[in-house]
């Protein structure tokens, strides 16, 4: 900072993609405070450190940046400044704030040179301060690029990449770029593992509305026979490198469609200022979120699956424990894993498992490691998150286990989340409602007893892709965002939950699919079709806080369970099953 007279340096968690999960390539807020949640941002002046993050992170975070100097700053919190106005109440009129222009979206760059505007600061994005300073800094990921099987992707990439170029020309463009890695690898019909539990790969796409698409990426990654089927397709190679390089030959009569929220400044500064500028979201974003029928059918299958795989986990663990074998959270995870990778198709984890026992549970994303972890007993809760990438779909389920004799708080605050879950779970919404308009359904149980959360309740989730998928969500209203619409064929998880420091954790997770419901004078109105398989455990539960229709839909729903896992069971897992979803009563 000081050699290049920086004043300030904004370290945020991205890559050049925008990715969520990022390459260890591009993990410089991590490498530089410590503090390795998905999530965070980090601010860097001559005398000073501040790290913002949100509550899913507080805890981890206190602990990570302990005696590091680093303040911690928590996000969304009343009263809590975030980093921009932060940066524009302390940096004075001449001096200058430097983030990378490889990890910065356009579209946020832009807001933040209006607000150092303000403050008679500049905003540089030519340097790459962290990268300058980071000795040792990782290789970028090699791994190999893979055809995702047709009789799975359903939809060839020549028909996608059809259905943009169509999407394009109604817009008028007649180039597109697609930065973003899982729009990428939709449309290509290619799978990677450049990013821990994603299934994507490095790599740009140009595509022409007349003409062929460009790939760019590390053509080591492909053998000759994908090569030679992605030209048949009409999409040419080059390397990751010289995406700017092609950018920088567009011209006048040239019109590029990009999203300034999914593009970096590094790559769209390339762009001759005589080429014509589009900028709108990625067409292949909603059409990603819309799951077709095709894809519907194994991801209804891929859940009968994961579910036996988790009754045969569950019920092993439940053994151990009442049986007084040591058992740990990281023995959670190991099962779920050798579970899940005897079924057909499997691939690997879609995220690191959260198995948070007692109070671990109340760290929204806690993780368990060989040095700090908790061994489990015949008593209290255990509240487990995990999910797998199969061939046909990306399952994300959590389940609070009870492991022996619960507290009657601990079945009161269960039973709470439970009414959350199964509100929104049973809603009927009109054609247009969004995610933020839905999500005080699963708040207000929690609301009426002056308690809340601190994270959204559902997000988008992908196809044999990122766990984590928009344009869709579920989460509170944020003044100057978009309400994307919730359509027909998009998957959402609806995962409320509620956490007391200290004490413990609860959250319940399914995935479930919008459907169409009913037509009526008021017009369409959609529903959610329930996805995941496997039963909840009641023994966590207070049922009497549940009202008759509640009682209704936990039973249907064991019902439904039991129908579609049984027969993938037999002996002890299917008498699990049976105790498990039997009736309330």
């Amino acid at each position: 900072m000081l050699q290049h007279g920086v004043d300030a340096c904004l370290i945020p968690s991205a890559d050049p993609h925008l990715s969520e999960y990022l390459p260890a390539h591009w993990q410089a807020r991590a490498w530089l405070s410590g503090f390795t949640g998905s999530a965070g941002t980090l601010v860097v002046t001559a005398d000073h450190a501040s790290l913002w993050t949100d509550s899913r992170y507080f805890a981890q975070a206190t602990q990570q940046l302990a005696g590091s100097g680093i303040e911690l700053m928590k996000q969304r919190v009343a009263h809590a400044p975030e980093h921009i106005a932060w940066l524009r109440e302390h940096l004075r009129p001449g001096q200058s704030l430097a983030v990378a222009g490889d990890s910065v979206a356009l579209a946020t760059a832009r807001q933040l040179e209006r607000q150092l505007a303000e403050a008679g600061a500049a905003l540089r994005t030519d340097l790459d301060l962290p990268g300058q300073a980071w000795t040792g800094r990782p290789a970028l990921p090699d791994a190999p690029v893979v055809e995702h099987p047709l009789r799975y992707a359903i939809q060839a990439r020549a028909e996608k990449l059809d259905r943009l170029r169509t999407a394009m020309r109604k817009l008028g463009a007649t180039h597109h770029l697609v930065s973003s890695l899982d729009d990428v690898a939709w449309l290509t019909n290619l799978r990677g593992s450049d990013v821990e539990c994603n299934p994507v790969f490095l790599a740009h796409l140009l595509v022409q509305a007349e003409g062929h698409a460009t790939l760019f990426v590390d053509r080591g990654k492909l053998n000759d026979a994908l090569v030679a089927s992605l030209a048949a397709d009409g999409v040419r190679i080059a390397d990751y490198a010289t995406v700017t390089d092609a950018l920088s030959e567009l011209g006048a009569a040239d019109r590029l469609l990009l999203d300034p929220a999914r593009v970096v400044v590094s790559v769209a500064a390339a762009i001759p200022p005589e080429a014509n500028v589009i900028e709108a979201a990625n067409p292949s974003t909603l059409s990603k979120a819309r799951k077709s029928e095709g894809e519907l059918e194994h991801i209804r299958e891929t859940m009968r699956r994961d579910g036996a795989a988790l009754v045969r986990a569950f019920r092993r663990l439940e053994e151990r424990v009442a049986a007084g074998m040591r058992q740990t959270e990281l023995d959670v995870d190991a099962l779920l894993r050798e579970e899940r990778s005897a079924q057909p198709d499997f691939v690997g984890e879609s995220f690191a498992t959260i198995a948070g026992y007692q109070a671990n549970g109340a760290l929204p994303h806690y993780r368990a490691t060989a040095e700090s972890h908790s061994t489990l007993k015949a008593q209290g809760l255990l509240l487990v998150d995990s999910g797998g990438q199969y061939l046909g779909g990306t399952t994300d389920i959590t389940r609070v286990l009870a492991l022996g004799e619960t507290t009657a708080e601990q079945r009161r605050d269960a039973t709470l989340v439970m009414k959350g879950m199964i509100a929104l779970s049973r809603a009927r919404f009109p054609r247009g409602a969004s995610g933020p308009q839905l999500d005080a359904l699963a708040r207000a149980p929690l609301w009426a007893n002056g308690m809340d959360y601190g994270h959204g309740t559902g997000h988008g989730v992908g196809y044999f892709l990122n766990v984590h998928e928009g344009p869709q969500g579920i989460r509170p209203p944020v003044s100057g965002t978009a309400l994307v619409p919730l359509e027909p064929g998009m998957i959402t998880s609806i995962e409320p939950g509620l956490y007391k420091p200290g004490r413990h954790g609860i959250r319940h997770e399914n995935l479930a699919v919008v459907v169409e419901a009913d037509r009526s004078e008021f017009g369409e109105f959609y529903a959610f079709e329930t996805l995941t398989l496997c039963p909840f455990d009641r023994r966590a539960l207070e049922p009497g806080l549940l009202n008759p229709e509640e009682r209704a839909w936990l039973d249907d729903y064991h019902a439904t369970v039991r129908a579609a896992l049984a027969p993938l069971l037999e002996d002890a897992d299917l008498a699990w099953l049976e105790r498990h979803c039997a009736p309330l009563g």
